[in-house]
């Protein structure tokens, strides 16, 4: 199959075998006479009745479809009609005689193809007819590229023409191959290589195409976030390199120049010793050589004298007079001791010079000193949870650090708050997360830095504290109506919190889920008053908020704006009363005694075996419904909050009720305040009683909600809001229905 685009300009010409040269220059003869045989060609195929859905059928055929691939081929034939549609009217004879060409090209295509398979089989003759076929299909292109050069010269195709084709093979790829990965037409999945694989349409792989893509990009740009946060982190680790390699460079040179110094200073105390040692040498030998020169002396003297006295005097003078004294004198100075040693020797001693404080200086070089004391920071905003704390402190000096010791305890306001455990951790960064902590208490900070000189002074104490735990929803104390709710929950934790936040979204069927529609902040106590819009449906959630920040989200509670919801106040039930599972029927089974020795509470009635409804707190109207028993005694309606527990209700001017009485002859209603009723006769007892509170038109409105009859009207300024009551005369049961629209026929 060869595309009709496939020939709208002359650069398409490419995907053919290029002709022999000899044929390149050809006559306009030539040119005329090719003319006139597509002519012929296409009148042929006219007067033969050509059906474009025909053909479809018979390649189908052809190629071995089966009734599986109908769908396919429902595909295919519409491709076809919009290609027929795009197809410019012929205008000329030749015109038409293009159209023709085409679809015998179309046609001859799979001929090509199954001769090719026959003569890959190998029949007998196939040589002649390869031959001939490729001769046709010779003069078919040469005629095909005739008509293209004729057209494009003389106008018969227009420029808009050919424009459209070549938008039209653009347009082409209708499906998409889910195998190849790539868009193709009709045509191929049916008769090309893509036959048997599979397909998907185009749009529908586009848009997965392009959600893939979109998955990659954020992936992608989760990586480029990753990346260069990590190239930010090695930028800080290049300064630090930088920065500690200035101290060490201080830190050496500091070392050096010590090291040096008392060099220095151990060379001047040597030296100044060992010449003092010289000096006292040369005094001793000094003094020894003196004292010898004195004794020489003296001898020398003692010879002379004694020779000359000797010599001058005979001998017998020399005995009487001079012998004895002098002799005595030479015996006197020989018993002298001659000291005849050296005082000192030449040799000085060895002096071992003391290197100990040089080697401590040296081996201190690489020392650093105890950083100084950290400084804690006070505690951020949204840094807490409810069982975690992020902390963080700053050294501010040059001092190296190796790590941080980070200690803390709970604050106690006891006075034994010394005793509480304290708790150690080393890290390395300026910044800790602490776990497993307990919602909503203070704990107390410090932390000191460490290197291997020692630890720093411990810095000042921080106080922090951990966000709260979440509220709890008392779901059954919850009060609704059309336009407002009243909320209210419960802290779970000992020490009170700042504040509270109430979270509402809107359920819609949207498939987004809900969406925030509001959020109120700053609610001081366990209770909120939300006004809402009618006829919605949210869900509420509550936080609790202080210093550490927001709490997780309470467990979400869904308000219904449909109608007024209530709940029975168990507190104000009298002690036969009893309420079962589903919180809206109260039952009475024995009434014998109703002034019992039960225990009550001190809001329980006494005397009638009632309850009272939680507060309608809300301006408007405000309806529910009681289904009772044809059987039953009882009275329901409303009352204040300060009706009396140890009378009826009805004979005070603190309730207004309807009361069912059986008696002998018929069913009697009542419809009391203050003890009063009128005279009013119901012919048909109601089932399911509706009763209508109007605030602002001071009604109090009861039907037969069964066949929507009004049964009487309480017209009375209520000075406060009040409270459904609910009261059994005999034992039965009462079903209260709240949470319903008003109806319609109430305004009638």
């Amino acid at each position: 199959f060869y595309h009709m685009d496939l020939y709208g300009s002359k650069e398409r010409f490419d995907i053919f075998p290029e002709e022999p040269s000899g044929q390149e220059d050809r006559s306009l003869g030539d040119t005329r006479k090719e003319s006139a045989l597509s002519s012929e060609k296409f009148q042929r195929s006219q007067e033969a009745g050509y059906d474009l859905e025909k053909e479809v059928a018979e390649l189908a055929k052809m190629y071995g479809l089966d009734e599986d691939r109908e769908k396919e081929l429902e595909l295919l034939g519409g491709h076809l009609e919009m290609v027929e549609s795009r197809w410019p009217p012929a205008r000329t004879e030749e015109a038409g005689s293009q159209g023709s060409i085409y679809n015998a090209s179309k046609s001859s295509s799979p001929v090509k193809d199954q001769s090719q398979s026959t003569k890959q089989q190998g029949f007998p003759g196939e040589a002649s007819q390869d031959e001939d076929q490729s001769k046709a299909r010779a003069e078919d292109e040469a005629e095909r590229h005739t008509w293209s050069r004729e057209g494009l010269s003389s106008g018969g195709m227009s420029d808009e023409w050919s424009s459209q084709a070549v938008s039209e093979e653009e347009e082409a790829a209708n499906v998409f191959c889910s195998t190849c990965k790539m868009p193709i037409r009709a045509f191929d999945k049916l008769f090309g290589e893509h036959k048997d694989h599979e397909v998907a349409q185009l749009p529908s792989a586009v848009e997965s195409e392009r959600e893939e893509i979109h998955k990659n990009m954020c992936k992608l740009e989760e990586q480029i976030a990753q990346m260069e946060n990590f190239a930010s982190h090695l930028e800080e680790i290049f300064i630090t390199v930088e920065e500690n390699f200035g101290r060490q460079e201080q830190n050496f040179e500091a070392h050096y120049n010590d090291a040096v110094q008392v060099l220095a200073q151990k060379y001047e105390e040597q030296l100044e010793a060992l010449g003092e040692e010289k000096r006292q040498k040369l005094e001793a030998l000094y003094g020894q050589l003196v004292s010898c020169g004195e004794r020489l002396d003296t001898c020398k003297e003692l010879t002379d004298t004694t020779q000359e006295l000797y010599l001058e005097n005979d001998k017998a003078n020399f005995m009487k007079t001079f012998f004895f004294p002098y002799n005595y004198r030479l015996e006197e100075f020989l018993k002298k001791e001659v000291d005849l040693e050296l005082s000192t020797l030449p040799d000085f001693e060895e002096r071992v010079i003391d290197f100990s404080e040089v080697e401590q200086l040296m081996n201190s070089i690489n020392t650093i000193p105890a950083p100084c004391a950290p400084v804690i920071n006070p505690q951020a905003p949204n840094a807490a949870t409810g069982t975690s704390l992020r902390v963080c402190w700053g050294l501010f000096s040059d001092d190296t650090v190796e790590c941080y010791q980070l200690c803390y305890k709970p604050v106690s306001n006891e006075k034994h708050s010394d005793e509480q455990a304290e708790h150690t951790l080393k890290v390395k960064e300026t910044y800790c997360t602490i776990t497993n902590l307990l919602p909503n208490t203070q704990y107390e900070f410090w932390v000191s830095a460490l290197n291997a000189s020692g630890i720093s002074p411990p810095s000042e104490r921080a106080v922090y504290v951990t966000a709260p735990s979440p509220p709890t929803i008392k779901s059954k104390k919850i009060r609704s109506c059309e336009n407002a709710a009243l909320v209210c929950w419960e802290s779970r934790d000992i020490n009170p919190v700042d504040s509270y936040m109430v979270e509402l979204s809107k359920l819609t069927d949207e498939e987004n889920g809900d969406i925030i529609t509001e959020s109120i902040v700053g609610i001081p106590n366990c209770e909120v008053l939300i006004h809402l819009q009618p006829t919605q449906s949210y869900r509420i959630c509550v936080r609790a908020l202080n210093l550490g920040g927001s709490s997780e989200r309470s467990e979400p509670v869904l308000i219904h704006t449909t109608g007024t919801y209530f709940c029975l106040n168990e507190d104000t039930a009298h002690p036969l009363l009893a309420i079962l599972d589903d919180g809206f029927t109260i039952a009475c089974d024995e009434l014998e005694n109703p002034e019992c020795d039960l225990p009550v509470y001190d809001n329980s009635f006494t005397r009638c075996i009632g309850i009272l409804g939680s507060l309608i707190p809300f301006p408007g109207k405000h309806y529910w419904e009681v289904e009772v028993e044809e059987d039953t005694e009882y009275r329901i309606g409303v009352a204040f909050e300060n009706t009396p527990r140890h009378g009826y209700l009805g004979a005070n001017n603190s309730s207004w009720c309807m009361r069912h009485i059986i008696t002998p002859s018929r069913h009697k209603y009542e419809f009391l305040h203050s003890g009063m009723t009128p005279d009013v006769r119901i012919t048909v007892a109601p089932r399911r009683i509706g009763i209508l509170l109007d605030y602002e038109n001071c009604r109090l409105s009861f039907f037969n909600a069964d066949i929507g009859q009004h049964l009487y009207a309480f017209n009375s300024h209520f000075q406060h809001y009040v409270h459904p009551c609910f009261v059994l005369e005999t034992p039965g049961i009462l079903r209260i229905h709240t949470g319903i629209a008003i109806p319609p026929w109430t305004a009638l």
